[in-house]
């Protein structure tokens, strides 16, 4: 049979306009068009290969339906295009969502106690540092003057990003309604902020919850209630005492009702004592052999350090911390919040 009833020349599959016998034997391969019995077109590789027996030359071709390659590249191409509107989608959200998370954060970032306030505490010396593992963080902290009394908060919200700061800012505002409402009581202290924040969370359709601990100081005495770490109180002298708060509260926004799980407990501060609040982010940072920094690490730092100001207790604290994790990424938000009484305080 005449080759050319076997080959559509006319409607080539390549981007080539025309391709007709002697190019395709001048070329070798090439992507063209076969005719089955039924008339119906399909791709075909041709592939041409020229022999010589003497002055004499024949050539051999080899032709290859491709349609299923074809037919897979036209999928790849579709799935392409897909991914390329998908990823146009995903860079559009993203625009928006970091946006949103610039903004929760600033709010956050503005909401932090400022140092002009912590200067006028006149029984106090505080020095806080805050470095979230993300751009909006779950951790919260913040001190509040009132009247004769310093009110006092650190709380660790479950995850990160957006819903985690949301919390934490609806956190800050509940305490210090609480505090200017002249609440006093740290049972219903802590049953309305939970009350509050579980009624929001659960109409944010979220799972969001916090540990909190509250430590209200008045006149040498702070009064702690709330489940969060372990307080680390450092007397003069370095000698540290380690203060669980399991039993102290439950979790903020998990449950309607925790009253009946809150505690309070009592500790006198001398003269130079430092009481030492962080979130799990300190004592869980690992070097790049997984070794955590730990709670015992912290307090030998802490022991060492008892004499120094608030500020260069922390500072020892975090060059500490940094030495230990070296280059390793946070995977948490870290709190350390240092408050030492004043060596010149009279009750």
């Amino acid at each position: 049979m005449n080759i050319h009833q076997l080959l559509d020349w006319s409607t080539p599959v390549a981007d080539d306009t025309d391709i007709g016998m002697e190019r395709l034997l001048k070329v070798g391969r090439h992507e063209i068009v076969g005719c089955r019995v039924d008339g119906s077109r399909f791709p075909l590789e041709a592939t041409v290969v020229e022999t010589k027996s003497g002055q004499n030359c024949f050539y051999t071709g080899t032709f290859r339906d491709i349609s299923e390659r074809k037919q897979a590249q036209a999928d790849l191409f579709r799935a392409n295009q897909e991914i390329t509107k998908l990823n146009q989608r995903l860079k559009a959200e993203n625009l928006r969502l970091s946006a949103e998370l610039d903004v929760t954060r600033r709010l956050q970032q503005m909401l932090l106690p400022k140092e002009t306030e912590l200067n006028q505490i006149a029984d106090l010396e505080i020095s806080g540092f805050m470095e979230p593992a993300t751009e909006v963080g779950g951790d919260y902290y913040d001190i509040l003057p009132y009247r004769d009394r310093v009110q006092i908060s650190i709380g660790d919200v479950t995850g990160h990003g957006l819903e985690s700061g949301v919390l934490s800012l609806m956190v800050q505002t509940a305490v210090r309604t609480l505090l200017e409402s002249n609440q006093t009581d740290p049972k219903q202290f802590l049953d309305i902020l939970n009350r509050t924040i579980y009624q929001n969370v659960q109409r944010m359709n979220s799972d969001k919850n916090l540990t909190l601990a509250l430590l209200d100081y008045q006149k040498g005495i702070l009064n702690l209630s709330g489940q969060h770490e372990e307080i680390i109180v450092v007397r003069t002298g370095g000698h540290i005492e380690r203060i669980d708060t399991i039993d102290l509260g439950f979790p903020i926004g998990l449950d309607a009702d925790i009253a009946d799980f809150v505690a309070h407990l009592q500790v006198q501060l001398n003269p130079g004592d430092t009481v030492v609040l962080y979130t799990d982010g300190i004592p869980e940072a690992e070097n790049a052999q997984g070794i955590q920094y730990g709670i015992e690490r912290l307090c030998q730092i802490l022991s060492q350090n008892w004499q120094q100001s608030a500020a260069e207790i922390r500072q020892a604290v975090i060059d500490n911390l940094r030495q230990h994790i070296q280059e390793q990424q946070l995977y948490d938000d870290i709190i350390l919040l240092v408050i030492k009484q004043r060596k010149n305080f009279e009750v």
